[in-house]
């Protein structure tokens, strides 16, 4: 049986970049061209596509002012809009996000990076709309499939954490191997019955998987400072800092996208407060001690230890036994001092 082509429609009142796109994308989907939002909504009179690419500056109606309308429609509301803008602005990006767009993309795009995105958004919306499905029949399908709401749970996650590190060329296998770390130190917390009366009130499997969108804010950060080759400077550092808050906020927007929003608690604590410090140090929000949720406590443990180990453009990687020793060091200021033990003794397997 041959599945239908996904179809794309593309907005730009640019002709050059309506070709450019339609050219990348008719190898594997239906593209569709329109040069204006007006014309858009024609379209849509007599098809609903399953994303589309919108300029945010067109003659007429801008891309901002389509979105409302998109979004307004229970027709159109659920089609996924990933905006097209020559510029880079951050606050033009806020607005979009907080609109409904689920990206922004810079021209001129990279092919390969296109067709990645949007396979990943158009993988998303599956998902999304399979797991509406079973949500709203799950009185009758609870024993049924219970199984499948948890594996397509799992899926969303591991989606929408792939679509951060398809933008993030540096990070490579990050979230796997952060992931690997904090079920170690969780494993660990619990033979030596530190935090316990916490962890017994976790579903752990559901926070280990939750922890895979920890980074999921990068997605808001602009792609000349994400891929930038070299160190960041203190300015573009500051922006880079945003990503915990676009964390939450990207979080807190799928949570209220559907009634099955639980397993996601985990992943918007984490996303929040992994960049905080026991000493108060930190960002975003300079939280200290305790005030940090423990969430984000073994979150960071995690995190300096994967950024430690790996190669950057700015710095070679340090050995597993260097990067223990200064996780070790960090205990006190960076780290909960609670978590020394934990760390010598899972700190033998990291390595495995």
């Amino acid at each position: 049986m041959m599945v239908a082509r996904k179809k794309i429609l593309i907005v730009d009142d640019n002709a050059i970049t309506l070709k450019v796109a339609r050219n990348i994308l008719m190898v594997e989907y239906d593209a569709f061209t329109v040069p204006s939002a007006e014309m858009m909504f024609r379209f849509l009179k007599n098809t609903i596509p399953d994303l589309i690419l919108l300029d945010v500056l067109m003659p007429g109606m801008t891309g901002y002012e389509a979105l409302r309308i998109l979004q307004a429609d229970p027709r159109t509301r659920r089609i996924p809009v990933v905006f097209l803008s020559s510029q880079s602005d951050e606050k033009d990006e806020i607005e979009g996000f907080s609109l409904g767009a689920v990206d922004y993309i810079t021209k001129p795009f990279s092919p390969p990076r296109l067709i990645k995105r949007i396979e990943r958004h158009l993988l998303v919306e599956t998902q999304r709309a399979e797991l509406e499905y079973i949500n709203n029949n799950l009185q009758s399908l609870v024993n049924m499939k219970t199984r499948a709401v948890t594996e397509l749970q799992t899926a969303i996650l591991t989606t929408v954490s792939e679509l951060v590190e398809c933008r993030d060329d540096v990070t490579g296998e990050h979230v796997f191997r952060t992931s690997r770390t904090l079920r170690l130190l969780v494993t660990e917390l619990m033979n030596l019955n530190v935090y316990t009366d916490e962890l017994l009130t976790w579903d752990i499997d559901l926070m280990l998987q939750s922890s895979q969108l920890h980074d999921v804010g990068k997605i808001s950060i602009h792609d000349h400072i994400l891929l930038k080759p070299g160190k960041l400077t203190p300015a573009e550092f500051e922006e880079m800092k945003k990503h915990s808050i676009f964390g939450e906020e990207i979080i807190d927007r799928i949570q209220k996208s559907t009634s099955e929003n639980a397993f996601l608690k985990h992943a918007k604590i984490m996303a929040g407060s992994h960049h905080e410090k026991w000493d108060g140090s930190g960002y975003p929000r300079g939280l200290a001690g305790a005030d940090i949720p423990l969430e984000g406590r073994l979150m960071a443990v995690a995190d300096v230890y994967d950024a430690l180990i790996s190669k950057r453009p700015y710095k070679p990687a340090f050995s597993h036994e260097q990067a223990i020793e200064i996780l070790l060091q960090g205990c006190g200021s960076h780290f909960d001092p609670a978590l020394e033990p934990v760390i010598r003794v899972a700190c033998t397997r990291f390595a495995s």
